[in-house]
């Protein structure tokens, strides 16, 4: 599990692409100063296990579902990653949870300054929409950040100049393809209530429903 909150902008140091697979060596620095084989880091967004790693650099291996479904699969040599380690028991919580198991991809439609923010507009998919709710919560490139706008084809996140300046999201332009999580609040409510109205002969979705599947 993470938190959302970026540690370092990492880069792309090599590269090597299969048909649907590849393995990266990323130049970083903090998330390496206590790891060891086996950790997860995540890498826009998507948690990777480390393979092998030096003082200022680590290799992950992407398997053909995450390079299917995320934006790892249009790196590059020289190009900047989000960096941030597993979430320890104890940490403080700053932004949300976040799994690193990515929902799908969604597409930069605009890009505003609004004062000292700087407003995001991003197209995605009806399959990930569903889930992203005015206020609430998800993760762009494993950044967390708040929903500021939705509605049935785009939402919009408004990012304090802090967060752009510590994240690729400084770097970012029309067009580019961006790494989406969504809450998994709501995907565990959808699954439980897919469920109920096929096995049982009560489809609700009240107090008393949520209280009895564990969620109150």
């Amino acid at each position: 599990m993470f938190t959302g909150l970026i540690e370092e902008v990492g880069q792309i140091k090599d590269i090597k692409k299969g048909k649907k697979s590849s393995k990266l060596t990323i130049e970083a620095y903090r998330v390496l100063e206590d790891v060891k084989l086996g950790d997860s880091i995540s890498t826009n967004g998507v948690c990777l296990t480390v393979v092998d790693f030096l003082s200022n650099s680590f290799t992950v291996d992407v398997m053909p579902e995450t390079f299917i479904r995320s934006n790892l699969k249009d790196l590059s040599k020289g190009k900047k990653v989000n960096l941030e380690r597993a979430l320890r028991l104890g940490d403080r919580l700053g932004g949300h949870l976040v799994s690193g198991h990515i929902d799908g991809t969604g597409s930069i439609t605009d890009i505003k300054k609004d004062e000292n923010a700087t407003v995001i507009t991003i197209k995605a998919s009806p399959s990930i929409m569903k889930y992203i709710i005015e206020k609430g919560s998800i993760a762009i490139d494993g950044i967390s950040l708040t929903v500021a706008y939705v509605d049935l084809e785009k939402f919009k996140v408004s990012i304090i100049p802090h967060t752009k300046d510590e994240t690729t999201l400084t770097d970012m332009k029309v067009g580019e393809t961006v790494n989406l999580e969504c809450d998994m609040f709501g995907k565990y409510v959808e699954r439980l209530t897919m469920f109920n109205s096929k096995h049982t002969d009560s489809s609700r979705l009240d107090m008393e429903f949520l209280k009895e599947n564990g969620f109150l």
